[in-house]
C-alpha cells in the first residue's frame, strides 16, 4: 500500500522545469499559473519552484534571467534552484577557460548572443582575450544573483533539484555535483529517496512519473512544450504550455 505523499501545511507549490532560454514559454506559463492557482482559492502560502537551467540553447536567455532577477526583487515566493549549465555559465564568468569552451558546446553561445556577444566557429577559444570579453557580455548584477540560487528546496514529502540525488545517500548529505548533474544512477533506481525527488534535467517527451521521482523536462527549447507540477496537501496536477501558441509566434 502505497504512502499518501503531502506538502508542508498550508503550502501550495508550483515547480517549472527546464526552461533554457524560452523566455516566451516561461511568460506563458507564470500566466497558466496564476489561473490555475485562482481557481483553486485562497492558500496560506504560494510557492513557485524553478528547477535550474533557465539559460542555454534557447534565443532568449539574457531576458529570462533579468525578468527573474526583477521579479524576485518585487514578489516573494520564488525559488530559483541552481542547475548544471548556470554552473557553467557562472565558471565562465569567474574566468574557467575549460568551462567556457564547453559551455559552449551546450548551447553558451545562444546565451552570450542574447546578450549582444556573438561568438565565431572560427573564434580562437583559447585566445584569453576571447574568454575577457565573454566575461565582460555577462552583466556583474545577474551573475551575481544567479550564484545566490540554492540547489534544493523542500516541502513535506517532496524534495526539489535540478537534476536528482545519489540513490542511498541521505537528502541532506547530498553532494552538489549529484544534485546538478546526476542521470543515469539516479534515474534507474526505483528505491524510495526519502521523499518524492521532483527534478528536471533529464529530457522525456512527456511527464516522468515513477513512484520515487517526477521528471518534469519535457524539452522546452526545441518542443515548445514547458511543464509545471502543482502540488498542495495531497493533491498532484500539471501544467504546459502548447506548442501550437509558440510555433505560430516564432513564425511572424
Amino acid at each position: 500500500m502505497h504512502r499518501v505523499r503531502r506538502t508542508a501545511k498550508g503550502e501550495r507549490i508550483y515547480v517549472i522545469g527546464d526552461v533554457h532560454g524560452r523566455y516566451d514559454l516561461l511568460r506563458d506559463l507564470l500566466r497558466r499559473i496564476e489561473q490555475h492557482s485562482r481557481g483553486r482559492g485562497q492558500a496560506d502560502r504560494i510557492h513557485i519552484v524553478l528547477l535550474g537551467d533557465i539559460v542555454d540553447r534557447g534565443p532568449e536567455s539574457a531576458q529570462a534571467l533579468r525578468f527573474l532577477h526583477e521579479w524576485t526583487r518585487h514578489a516573494r515566493g520564488q525559488h530559483m534552484l541552481l542547475g548544471n549549465h548556470e554552473e557553467m555559465m557562472l565558471r565562465t564568468y569567474g574566468g574557467d577557460a575549460r568551462s567556457f569552451r564547453a559551455w559552449l558546446r551546450v548551447g553558451g553561445r545562444q546565451t552570450l548572443q542574447s546578450f549582444g556577444l556573438s561568438i565565431g566557429k572560427d573564434d580562437d577559444l583559447y585566445d584569453p582575450r576571447v574568454l575577457r570579453h565573454v566575461r565582460e557580455a555577462l552583466p556583474d548584477e545577474l551573475m551575481a544573483h544567479v550564484a545566490r540560487w540554492p540547489l534544493t528546496a523542500r516541502s513535506g514529502d517532496y524534495f526539489f533539484c535540478h537534476a536528482g540525488v545519489r540513490p542511498s545517500v541521505a537528502l541532506d548529505k547530498q553532494a552538489r555535483q549529484d544534485l546538478i548533474w546526476i542521470r543515469d544512477e539516479f534515474l534507474s533506481d526505483t528505491r524510495d529517496h526519502g521523499a518524492i525527488i521532483v527534478h528536471g534535467h533529464s529530457i522525456s517527451p512527456t511527464i516522468d512519473r515513477q513512484a520515487n521521482r517526477i521528471g518534469i523536462d519535457t524539452g522546452a527549447y526545441h518542443t515548445g512544450v514547458l511543464t509545471a507540477a502543482y502540488f498542495e496537501d495531497d493533491m498532484m496536477d500539471f501544467i504546459s504550455t502548447s506548442p501550437e501558441d509558440h510555433t505560430t509566434a516564432l513564425l511572424r
